[in-house]
């Protein structure tokens, strides 16, 4: 069996340093907001070379808390809207939800499935305050013309850098192109934990501030609530095991392309479409490998049946979710193809050689 993705074995790689932290904190006494969270905050800071990095317990709530920040600050207020992909996972448009602002959805750009950045300045309007990015499967979606137009609105740029840290745009980190950016370390992820975490990172010092005590029950002084906040906390076994893990992310990644690039060059069926390598390869770190074809069930029952696991990296876009209905009419053609024709496949730092060679094979005799 071809695993989709082998935690265990990615986690094995670092086991002896993941053992002896495990066993430094459980005998350190100390659970929450302690040395580990500090640590892991200033080693993310310093690598995505952002001041500001604060540990949160997951990543939709590094969105949440990004946004209820600037809502604190008096930026936005509810009814304010903000623009969103239309491809994108849910968690995207739930952090917007959850704090009474709007998602305005824009279509991706076919060829790398990120947002398409020439259709975004038709979708604002005087209540628009923030572009969400998303960072889908890894590849960095940005430019100047995007740059420029969030500057000549005078809109924030935030970034859901849940699937692409690590990735690098002329020099400079995702997570540390926009105001603020908000990251998962989900156990899937390319910098995965043993349970959920997240984090912030941002070059807005207010922000922070605000952020930090939204997280903590809205409280700068025990006891002292500030604002109605919520309990989002890195705990320390996370924040331990995240700072490990981070010394190696970008062999990891450079790992994940060399894969990517296998795929790609070797990978000839006509039925199936590549993802587009991007001319800068610093800007993908693939934490999705997503192919594209018309008769999915089949491919993916074919594969199957070769004992090669693969997903669907989404089945339902986000404005036909049952949970967002007052959307459902809505009409995302470029979206609504791609959901129904990617899956994803097996793709990760420790993939053997030989399982990327039978996955290669097995697709080229799809008929």
């Amino acid at each position: 069996m071809v695993k989709f993705l082998d935690l265990q074995k990615i986690n094995l790689a670092h086991q002896q340093e993941i053992e002896d932290k495990l066993l430094a904190v459980f005998r350190s006494g100390w659970y929450l907001l302690g040395n580990e969270v500090k640590n892991f905050e200033e080693h993310l800071s310093a690598y995505i070379g952002s001041p500001q990095a604060i540990g949160v317990a997951n990543g939709l709530d590094a969105l949440r808390l990004i946004l209820r920040g600037y809502i604190g600050l008096g930026i936005m207020k509810q009814g304010d809207e903000i623009i969103v992909p239309a491809n994108t996972y849910i968690a995207s448009v739930l952090a917007i939800s959850d704090n009474g602002l709007v998602p305005v959805f824009v279509e991706p750009d076919i060829n790398n499935y990120n947002i398409d950045i020439s259709k975004i300045e038709e979708k604002i309007t005087e209540k628009t305050k923030a572009i969400m990015i998303v960072h889908l499967y890894g590849r960095i979606v940005f430019s100047d013309d995007l740059k420029k137009l969030a500057n000549r609105h005078d809109l924030k740029i935030i970034e859901d850098n849940a699937q692409a840290i690590g990735a690098d745009y002329n020099g400079r980190k995702s997570g540390n192109l926009g105001d603020a950016a908000g990251f998962s370390f989900y156990p899937g992820k390319n910098l995965g934990a043993l349970g959920d975490a997240g984090a912030i990172t941002t070059n807005d010092e207010n922000l922070a501030d605000v952020i930090r005590a939204l997280a903590n029950y809205g409280s700068n002084q025990k006891y002292i609530n500030t604002y109605k906040g919520l309990n989002s906390r890195l705990d320390e076994i996370q924040a331990g095991i995240l700072d490990i893990k981070l010394r190696y992310i970008d062999q990891e990644n450079e790992l994940r392309r060399k894969v990517a690039k296998k795929y790609l060059s070797e990978i000839t069926n006509p039925k199936i479409i590549l993802p587009e390598y991007p001319v800068n390869e610093l800007e993908h770190v693939w934490h999705l490998f997503v192919i594209r074809t018309e008769d999915r069930e089949n491919f993916q029952n074919y594969l199957s049946s070769n004992n090669i696991q693969t997903l669907i990296h989404y089945p339902v876009p986000p404005h036909k979710q049952e949970a967002y209905k007052e959307y459902n009419s809505l009409n995302f053609p470029v979206t609504e193809k791609i959901h129904e024709e990617v899956l994803s496949l097996p793709l990760s730092p420790y993939i053997s050689a030989e399982e990327v060679d039978f996955v290669i094979k097995t697709i080229n005799y799809y008929k």
